[in-house]
């Protein structure tokens, strides 16, 4: 467990040999641990600042550093806090952090310093999630996305659906509580049912737009499939514009699963090309067939190679049962060997990587647009099962009205709903849903 009486200490920047180190150090006892052991007394201070100074083990010099000093409560992790400017050797970063730890501080657990930020409600969940995302994105698409989260504009797009419920439930308990109060307005079922149906319509449209940015923020599986032959392994390679699989005239070259990458207008795709689909006698042919088959299963785009010059479709009706469940790319390669084409498909030629219809087809499938780059969204497992979840206690709540329950049955179900927006933003505990109803009226005057 991580206790907030604790000071922790922990290397901010790479462990390698650099320019600059940073090292942080947290914690109602961070201020006097290192005044301790720096050639100024920080405790002395009463605002925020930077010094500049030396640091010592006993007679040791450790080095000369820049310190940032952030005083309780306006600190990233809400508590005093020193961001520890050193030069960048890892012999010096380590033997500052162990002289602080004889000094009393503890090592920070993973996360610890964000955690922390998130306890003193410097930030909310969604916040802390998207200190992560920022961290791990791979382009600039999906780190502009984290970065909304990060700045909150995603956790200000749920206030008014928590307001909304709040609103809700208070007029429906002081309905029931204080019925002589004939000035308040009514807390019908029609209206419990308008206003149910209103956030909903606002919860599917929060949900769209999470999955679009979970696209951009994660990225895809696309599995390319075809026969023998086909051209495969030569539209991988025109795809990222490298040789990347081998390409040869015999059938069956490709036998495992080979992996790239590919930026396309921001999304992120890991492209795997599969080995040819047929019937065969060779153990280690059937092998690569199984995990191409595999690969189908866990892919989220399917392209589905055919050549163009004799198109002839899988006869395992087991795979075709597969693609239907799938978004399948029908594609017809060998474009340059054709004199006439059908306006209804979609041609390429790998060989003279001829593959912009592919592209935008791609981009199609996934029906990000735009405007998705740009829009702040609830784009993780845990943010779009909660945004769910909200959705399927108010439905319920609107079946209940419609059903002609009583209003406490039905504010059960609205309850659900509004626990699920704390739990959504990480504040359970924090948040007293009597005190937001009641601070509402001025009952009992």
């Amino acid at each position: 467990m991580h206790q907030l009486s604790d000071t922790i200490v922990a290397l901010a920047t790479p462990p390698t040999k650099s320019a600059l180190a940073i090292v942080r150090l947290s914690g109602p006892q961070a201020f006097s641990m290192f005044s301790s052991i720096f050639s100024k007394d920080l405790t002395l201070e009463k605002e925020r600042g930077v010094h500049l100074g030396t640091i010592r083990d006993g007679d040791d010099i450790i080095d000369q550093a820049v310190v940032i000093q952030y005083l309780d409560p306006k600190s990233f992790t809400g508590e005093d806090l020193l961001e520890i400017i050193i030069h960048g050797s890892p012999l010096i970063a380590y033997q500052l952090i162990e002289t602080l730890i004889a000094k009393g501080a503890r090592n920070a657990n993973p996360g610890e310093f964000s955690s922390r930020a998130f306890l003193h409600q410097k930030v909310d969940l969604i916040q802390a999630e998207a200190i992560h995302d920022v961290i791990q994105a791979t382009t600039i698409e999906a780190k502009r996305l984290s970065l909304l989260s990060l700045t909150g504009q995603t956790s200000e797009k749920i206030a008014p659906i928590r307001q909304r419920l709040a609103d809700i439930l208070s007029l429906i308990e002081v309905n029931i509580d204080y019925p002589e109060y004939q000035d308040i307005e009514q807390a019908t079922k029609e209206k419990v049912i308008t206003d149910c149906v209103e956030i909903v319509r606002l919860l599917n449209t929060f949900i769209g737009e999470g999955e679009k940015g979970r696209l951009i923020k994660e990225g895809i599986k696309v599995a390319i499939i075809g026969k023998p032959n086909v051209g495969k392994s030569s539209l991988l390679n025109a795809l990222i514009n490298e040789e990347k699989a081998i390409v040869t005239d015999i059938a069956g070259t490709t036998r495992d699963v080979v992996e790239a990458e590919l930026n396309l207008r921001g999304v992120v795709l890991k492209i795997l090309d599969t080995a040819g689909i047929r019937q065969t006698d060779n153990v280690i042919e059937a092998i690569g067939i199984r995990k191409a088959i595999t690969t189908v299963e866990q892919a989220d785009v399917v392209i589905y190679v055919q050549d163009a010059t004799n198109p002839s479709e899988f006869d395992d009706d087991a795979l075709n049962a597969l693609l239907k469940t799938k978004a399948v790319i029908h594609v017809y390669n060998k474009k340059d060997l054709l004199t006439k084409y059908d306006k209804q498909k979609l041609y390429v030629s790998a060989k003279s990587k001829d593959i912009l219809p592919l592209l935008d087809a791609m981009m199609q499938s996934l029906g990000i647009q735009e405007a998705n780059y740009y829009t702040p969204s609830f784009n993780n497992t845990r943010q779009l099962g909660s945004l769910k979840q909200i959705r399927e206690h108010l439905l319920k709540a609107i079946e209940d009205a419609e059903a002609d329950l009583t209003t406490d049955l039905i504010s059960s179900s609205l309850q659900l709903a509004y626990q699920e927006v704390i739990q959504l933003l990480g504040l359970e505990g924090k948040v007293d849903l009597g005190s937001e109803i009641f601070s509402r009226f001025c009952v009992g005057k």
